[in-house]
């Protein structure tokens, strides 16, 4: 992609032979006194450039119904992409209009990024994605063969509580072997008490196997039990210590966190599910400017500190 884009010998209405180099990807001005050419250069000459030669990257059948756009008095133009423009008027004061929908490129644009866009964590920046119990058996299946593996199901990360029930289910679903912050536990015994205020990891042990030597379907097997215990969530770790967190859905196994399936709505700041939580999709925040508030800092609030208050120590009581 060329980083600039090339005019030679624009005669565009009152242009004279104008040779000139854009910067693509910025914000660029084009200033001077009226009659200069501004318009013709911006709009009579790149931007229907830039148009026609969209139109006849078209097929014919389109085109038809379209017509034929008139080339612009230049000689060149490199480095031109397909172009929007927006006629000079008065400015509009709703805050929900922007540049993407009045052009009407807004809903065309949220469809491309829910469709085709590869979704991120918004935390670490890593992509997650989805992954099946056959494509995690086969990333398991890449160790080393005679490598011990456990594999668990993470249970709780990082969250406050004693968990006495969810021992208890764990117990009653067959699953006696757990690591509770890298400790291991037999459940059978005596359970652990933990402490409410304390922060804790639990994994309950769903197999172990060893490399090159387990059968794929009991892989498999083994790695649905985990993600239906942990709900979707995979923890293998090798004997040396080495650790694979493998997630079902679209999550994010390095921070822990789930996203939805992308959609337009979550791209669409008219939309609940996309707007802005602080301000609502409209760009700008109301707040309270406390120097317009408060008109002399010296004084208190009964003296008249507070603009709109007045002063109190002159109010009767009533």
């Amino acid at each position: 992609m060329p980083s600039e884009i090339r005019v030679r010998g624009a005669r565009q209405h009152n242009l004279r032979n104008i040779d000139c180099r854009i910067p693509r990807d910025r914000l660029v001005v084009f200033t001077g006194v009226s009659g200069s050419g501004k318009s013709s250069l911006a709009f009579d000459t790149l931007y229907a450039e830039g148009q026609r030669r969209y139109v006849e990257s078209l097929s014919s059948y389109a085109r038809q119904f379209l017509g034929q756009l008139e080339k612009p008095h230049v000689d060149a133009v490199e480095g031109l992409s397909p172009a929007i423009s927006i006629d000079q008027k008065a400015p509009s004061r709703n805050p929900r209009s922007t540049v993407g929908t009045v052009t009407e490129v807004h809903d065309y644009l949220r469809v491309i990024f829910a469709r085709l866009g590869t979704q991120h964590c918004h935390q670490c920046g890593r992509e997650v994605g989805r992954q099946s119990p056959q494509q995690m058996a086969a990333r398991l299946q890449e160790f080393k063969n005679g490598t011990r593996i456990i594999l668990y199901a993470p249970m709780v990360r990082a969250r406050k509580g004693e968990y006495r029930d969810l021992m208890d289910e764990l117990v009653q679903s067959g699953h006696h072997r757990v690591r509770i912050d890298g400790e291991m536990y037999e459940l059978d015994s005596a359970k652990p008490k933990l402490s409410r205020t304390m922060k804790h990891d639990i994994e309950a042990v769903v197999d172990r196997v060893v490399a090159g030597k387990v059968s794929r379907s009991r892989l498999v097997d083994s790695i649905e039990t985990a993600l239906k215990l942990s709900g979707g969530m995979l923890l293998a770790e090798t004997a040396a210590g080495e650790q694979v967190l493998l997630g079902e859905d679209r999550a994010c196994v390095h921070c822990g966190i789930s996203f939805e399936e992308p959609i337009p709505q979550h791209f669409s700041f008219n939309s609940p599910r996309g707007a802005c939580a602080e301000c609502n999709g409209l760009g700008t925040l109301l707040t309270a400017d406390p120097d317009r508030i408060i008109r002399d800092s010296s004084l208190s609030v009964n003296e008249g500190a507070v603009a709109f208050m007045g002063n109190l120590g002159e109010k009767e009581s009533v």
